[in-house]
Order: C-alpha cells, then sequence, then structure tokens
C-alpha cells in the first residue's frame, strides 16, 4: 500500500513542520485537577481537558491524554475522554491516546478498532502500543492503522529503569530488544510507505535514554519519534539534536507537567514558550 498525502506519517510530518515539535500532554491527576480549581472526578477532568485543548489549538500540533487518568473515573471518564479527542481532532490538532494497548489475536484487533476506526466514540489519530507479545501481535493493529490513515507508536526504548534490562537484552545477533522492536516496525513501514513519505509506525523513544548503550540507530524510513522526557522529566529542548542525532526532525516532544502546572490562567503562554524553545531541525539529515 503507498501512502497518501493523509497517512498518519506525513500528517504528523506536516505539523511539526507548521507547528514544531511539541507535543502537548494531558494528564489530569488530582493534584492538578486541584491546582487549577476542579474536581477529581468525571467532569473535572473533562474540563481540565478541554481547557488544554483549546490552550494548545493554534500552538502545538499534538496532543497527547494520558488515557488512565480518565478511565479511573468509569464510563463517565471514558465520556469525557471521548468529549476530549473530538474537541482536539477538530481543532485541527493530532491526537495521540496514550494507552500502551498489547495483547494478542482478536482483543489485540478490538482495542485497536476501539482508538483507529473512523467514527468510533474514542477515534484518535495515533494510539501508543506495547510490541512486548511480539511484534507480530501488533500487525492486525498496524493493518488497520494504514487502512484508515492512522498511527501508531510502538515503545521501543523507554526511560524509566524498571525496562532497562529488558530493552537492552540482546540476541543472538548481538542486537538489543529494543533494535529488534525499530527493526522489524520499520520492515512494515517499508512495506507501507511510499518513497519520500514518512512512516505511519513511530516508536517511543525516550529523550533521556542513551542510543549508543540502547543499541539504536537512525532508521529508515523515517517514521515519528514520540519522546517523553522533556520538560519535568529533565530533558530540555536545546538537547533536541544531541539526544535524537539526525532522527531529531521526526522528534514529537511530550511534555506534560511543565506546562499544566502553569495553571489555567498561564497554560496557553507556557504552550506557546515551550514550542519556541525547540529550535528549528531542518529534514536535510532524513533519508526518506
Amino acid at each position: 500500500m503507498t501512502a497518501s498525502a493523509g497517512s498518519f506519517g506525513d500528517r504528523a510530518r506536516a505539523a511539526i513542520a507548521r507547528r514544531g515539535h511539541l507535543c502537548v500532554g494531558i494528564d489530569p491527576h488530582e493534584p492538578l485537577l486541584a491546582a487549577w480549581g476542579l474536581g477529581a472526578d468525571a467532569a473535572g477532568v473533562r474540563e481540565f481537558g478541554l481547557r488544554v485543548v483549546e490552550a494548545a489549538t493554534g500552538r502545538a500540533g499534538f496532543v497527547k491524554p494520558q488515557v488512565s487518568f480518565f478511565e479511573r473515573h468509569g464510563s463517565a471518564g471514558i465520556a469525557a475522554l471521548e468529549d476530549v479527542l473530538a474537541a482536539a481532532r477538530g481543532a485541527g490538532l493530532l491526537a495521540i491516546a496514550d494507552a500502551k494497548r498489547g495483547d494478542i489475536g482478536s482483543t489485540m484487533d478490538a482495542y485497536a478498532a476501539a482508538w483507529l476506526t473512523p467514527g468510533a466514540p474514542l477515534e484518535a489519530d495515533a494510539l501508543t502500543v506495547t510490541p512486548y507479545l511480539g511484534v507480530g501481535s501488533l500487525d492486525g493493529t498496524f493493518a488497520l492503522a494504514h487502512a484508515h490513515d492512522k498511527g501508531a507508536f510502538v515503545l521501543a526504548a523507554t526511560s524509566n529503569p524498571e525496562a532497562t534490562a529488558l530493552q537492552r537484552a540482546t540476541s543472538g545477533d548481538g542486537r538489543t530488544v529494543s533494535a529488534e522492536i525499530v527493526a522489524e516496525v520499520s520492515r512494515r513501514n517499508a512495506e507501507a510507505a511510499g518513497q519520500g513519505h514518512w512512516g505511519s509506525l513511530g516508536f517511543v523513544i525516550g529523550a533521556t535514554v542513551d542510543w549508543a548503550a540502547a543499541g539504536l540507530e537512525p532508521f529508515s524510513p523515517v517514521a515519528p519519534i514520540l519522546a517523553p522526557g522533556f520538560g519535568h522529566q529533565g530533558a530540555r529542548p536545546d538537547q533536541l539534536r544531541a539526544v535524537y542525532g539526525t532522527m531529531a526532525p521526526a522528534v514529537v516532544a511530550s511534555e506534560s507537567r511543565s506546562l499544566l502546572s502553569a495553571g489555567p490562567a498561564g497554560i496557553a503562554d507556557a504552550i506557546a514558550a515551550a514550542a519556541s524553545a525547540y529550535p528549528p531541525v531542518t529534514e536535510g539529515s532524513l533519508h526518506v
């Protein structure tokens, strides 16, 4: 299948070119809700999410609701998330559902359908997924994403210390688990993305990850990299090139607490300032 102009990879590429690298995390945990003067309930997370979407519109290209903070409120919380996702997509933002789904067979296919089917109540532009039941377990998800011009971000190298032993374990050929995941997903991108297009199956690679230690190298075709770790977790926008090297133009840099702590009165200015802090990076070093 040849990627169309509307593929998620190309839409992510256009969003970075238009609005820069920033992705605004929507993480309505209880201390933030209290600081914003909102209740720790479904109505509070809905209002929080909608206000963040409004502040991000025209200032960033991506938002990333953390699904768990909505799920904890049951059906009313899921309804609130539906409203937030619809508002984000309606405002022209690319909405990444941070659900980290991973399963096998028809179960994983059902997860994919919930998030990546056009018109579904929880429709998002992309979904975070875990490949640790085998990359092949996600093939149905990848097929659905390609069929509907949606995206998936595959957890490849996360920055939490609990993941190091697993993700940096090596196989018989000496590659790390992280490197094998990137290679397997990149092969699928190569089958789906036409020459000159970005792949729609991206990767989660933390901003605090040492690429050499993780066994990672630049990959082709280019696909978006969802990069948690900027802002509160310590990575700085001016380190974008140092951390991601020639892949820096593809980075979707996620910040949440560093922005959300500005409160409802300051969130729009905080997003604008953060977006402008990421240096413009040209695509000259990328091979698409």
